[in-house]
């Protein structure tokens, strides 16, 4: 019997975020914003987009903060969760997931802090006419940089021979590699055992290999993720380039750079050089310059601070001069020079 095409989603949203420190201190990591949206607002309109409406979720780390912002949700998502007492892995998350899926039914299973604009449908459209149980999104890489990722080898049909966890670049015998973008069938929970902390690529993807065949499909459209504050800086230069492509704010073009904003005011004599987002809510003093740098809701810039490659989160006060300074939620720089007195 021919398959039907997929309406169903597993989010992968569990992750602690500890390399986008002191970011995620105080915000998951499917919250950060990329261009005053949280990365999983973006990827769930994507989802949207294809007709996939019905979505799972596991979370853990910060869970409410995820939970509170999308049970009630204007995107047109009908978010559904679990909560991890224990994290149990990529795969063993997907297990604890089981019944919000049926059998017979193929589905979606996506990074929570993936940005991309992969066609999804092509990928389905691939996995459906493939018989495999399971479906891998890969994208080419320059070879230079395959010691950072999990790298799959292929036949000339596209189906994984073998994978190589971040080989160095004499021994990888591939430049694509895993992107997280994965189209199951209902039979992926056959290779996943119950209560056990379980990963896809280090436990149920050598052993289908074994026994099954694994297809891919190559994402030749934009694909990052932000698990690192390095990544994540790219992929808003990436935004303003037009490399990739979502709903935002309008880019506003100064003399000397571009930004895009929120609801905040930005003074007439304000200076912006480079790339810059500045979200809602923030003050802005008099004579402020900022350059290439990404500022959260809710950050108050006093008079004559100039702000350079910065990360700022959400309710910062800034009272002096900084440079390339990533700073967490709630913090305050004080301006500690002597007062002159006029």
């Amino acid at each position: 019997m021919q398959k039907k095409s997929v309406s169903k989603a597993m989010i992968m949203a569990a992750g602690v975020g500890s390399r986008l420190e002191p970011l995620t201190l105080s915000v998951p990591k499917p919250l950060i914003p990329v261009a005053n949206r949280p990365v999983m607002d973006i990827l769930f309109e994507k989802l949207k987009m294809i007709n996939v409406s019905d979505v799972i979720c596991n979370t853990y780390y910060l869970a409410d903060q995820i939970i509170n912002r999308y049970s009630k949700n204007n995107i047109g998502i009908n978010f559904n969760y679990i909560k991890e007492e224990n994290l149990s892995g990529t795969a063993g998350g997907l297990k604890k997931c089981q019944n919000f899926f049926n059998k017979g039914e193929t589905f979606l299973v996506l990074s929570a802090d993936g940005l991309t604009n992969a066609d999804l449908e092509k990928g389905i459209e691939t996995h459906l006419n493939s018989n495999a149980i399971a479906t891998i999104g890969i994208k080419k890489i320059p070879k230079e940089e395959v010691s950072h990722f999990g790298v799959v080898v292929t036949d000339n049909n596209g189906f994984i021979t073998e994978f190589q966890e971040k080989p160095s670049v004499e021994e990888a015998k591939s430049n694509y590699i895993n992107t997280g973008i994965y189209i199951f069938d209902y039979e992926i929970f056959n290779y996943i055992p119950e209560n056990t902390f379980y990963d896809f690529a280090k436990n149920v993807f050598p052993k289908l290999l074994a026994e099954k065949s694994i297809n891919t499909f190559e994402i030749s459209d934009y694909w990052t993720d932000i698990g690192t504050i390095a990544q994540y800086r790219q992929s808003v230069k990436d935004l303003f380039n037009k490399e990739c492509n979502f709903r935002h704010s309008d880019i506003i073009k100064t003399s000397n750079g571009r930004y895009l904003k929120g609801n905040s005011t930005i003074p007439v004599g304000t200076c912006i050089y480079g790339d810059c987002t500045i979200g809602n809510d923030c003050q802005i003093g008099k004579n402020v310059t900022i350059k290439d740098s990404i500022i959260w809701d809710n950050v108050v810039i006093e008079d004559n601070v100039t702000i350079t490659d910065c990360v700022i989160a959400s309710n910062c006060k800034i009272e002096k001069n900084i440079e390339n300074l990533i700073i967490g939620a709630n913090q305050s720089f004080f301006d500690d020079r002597p007062k002159i007195n006029a």
